[in-house]
C-alpha cells in the first residue's frame, strides 16, 4: 500500500530554535546587541511606513554596508551552525519519522519562517526539511546583500501552506491562486500539523485548524510564553499548546504521535468504506 503523506510545518525561531537566528552571531558581528538592533530596526520601519519584517532585512543591509562588514552568502550560511535548538529537536525528526514508517505515513518536514533562508540553509538539522520557504536576500557583484529578495512576513506566510497543500514550487506564484480541486491536491490540510509560536502564525494556524488540519503553539518551558500560547488556545486559534521540549514523552511527542495515529485510522477506514462500495456495484 502507498503511504499516506503527512506535512509536519514549522515556524523556525521560538518554535525550534530558542531564539531568533540572527541574535545568536549576526547581530553581534555587526556590532550589536541583539535588543538594540530590534529595536531600531522596528523603529525604522514605523518612520518609514514598511512592513516590519522587510524593514529590518533593509535596516540589516544599511548598518552592513555603514560598518563595511562583508557578509556574503557564505557569512550567513556559516551563522546556521551556531543556532541553539529546544531540547529534543535534534533528534526529533528521526524518531517522528520511524513512528510514520511504523504507520505506513510518509511525512514531510517544511520550514516557513521570517528568518533568513540563509541562515537556515546552513543549519545542523536542514536535511531533515523537504523545502525551506524563508526570507532571502539579493546580493550584488561583490557579494553583499542589498535587497530582500523574498519576505515572508505573518500573511505572505498563508501561501507557502497552500503551496504545500498543492504540491508547488517555491517560485510557482501564479497556480497558488488557481483553483484546485480537492482530489488533486498532494496532501490535504487535515493531513498538516503546524508548528508556531506567535503573532506571525496566527493565519497558518487559524487556516490549518479551521481545515481540519491541527495547529501547535509552542512555548518556552518555564517561561511567561505560556500566556501567550495559551490565550491562542483560548481564542480557538489552535488546537494544542504546548511547552517547547521535543523529547521522547513530553508533550509534543506524544500530541503529534496521537495525531499521526488518527490520520492513520482513518486513512484505513476510507479504504475499508471504499471496499464496500465496490462489494454494491459488483
Amino acid at each position: 500500500m502507498k503511504k499516506t503523506k503527512v506535512a509536519l510545518v514549522y515556524d523556525f525561531d521560538e518554535t525550534l530554535s530558542t531564539t531568533y537566528m540572527q541574535d545568536y552571531v549576526l547581530i553581534p558581528e555587526l556590532g550589536m546587541k541583539p535588543e538594540t538592533f530590534w529595536k531600531k530596526a522596528n523603529q525604522w520601519s514605523v518612520d518609514n511606513c514598511a512592513d516590519q519584517v522587510t524593514g529590518s532585512m533593509y535596516y540589516f543591509t544599511k548598518i552592513a554596508r555603514e560598518k563595511k562588514i562583508k557578509l556574503t552568502r557564505e557569512n550567513l550560511f556559516c551563522c546556521g551552525a551556531l543556532i541553539e535548538y529546544y531540547e529534543g529537536v535534534k533528534t526529533w525528526f528521526d524518531r517522528i519519522n520511524a513512528y510514520g514508517k511504523y504507520l505506513n505515513l510518509d511525512i514531510e518536514h517544511y520550514i516557513i519562517s521570517s528568518g533568513y533562508e540563509e541562515i537556515i540553509e546552513g543549519c545542523s538539522i536542514r536535511k531533515y526539511f523537504k523545502d525551506v520557504f524563508g526570507c532571502s536576500f539579493a546580493f550584488d557583484d561583490e557579494g553583499y546583500p542589498v535587497w530582500p529578495a523574498r519576505v515572508i512576513n505573518y500573511s505572505t506566510k498563508v501561501q507557502y501552506i497552500s503551496k504545500i497543500n498543492k504540491g508547488l514550487k517555491k517560485t510557482d506564484d501564479k497556480a497558488v491562486n488557481e483553483y484546485t480541486p480537492d482530489d488533486k491536491r498532494r496532501i490535504p490540510y487535515r493531513r498538516i500539523i503546524y508548528f508556531g509560536d506567535g503573532l506571525t502564525d496566527i493565519p497558518c494556524m487559524k487556516m490549518v485548524k479551521d481545515r481540519n488540519g491541527n495547529a501547535i503553539a509552542v512555548y518556552r518551558p518555564k517561561s511567561r510564553q505560556k500566556d501567550k500560547a495559551v490565550k491562542l488556545l483560548k481564542d480557538n486559534r489552535v488546537n494544542f499548546a504546548l511547552p517547547a521540549d521535543y523529547s521522547e514523552g513530553k508533550e509534543i511527542d506524544t500530541v503529534v504521535k496521537t495525531i499521526l495515529n488518527k490520520i492513520a485510522t482513518e486513512r484505513d477506514l476510507e479504504l475499508l468504506k471504499a471496499k464496500e462500495e465496490k462489494k454494491k456495484q459488483s
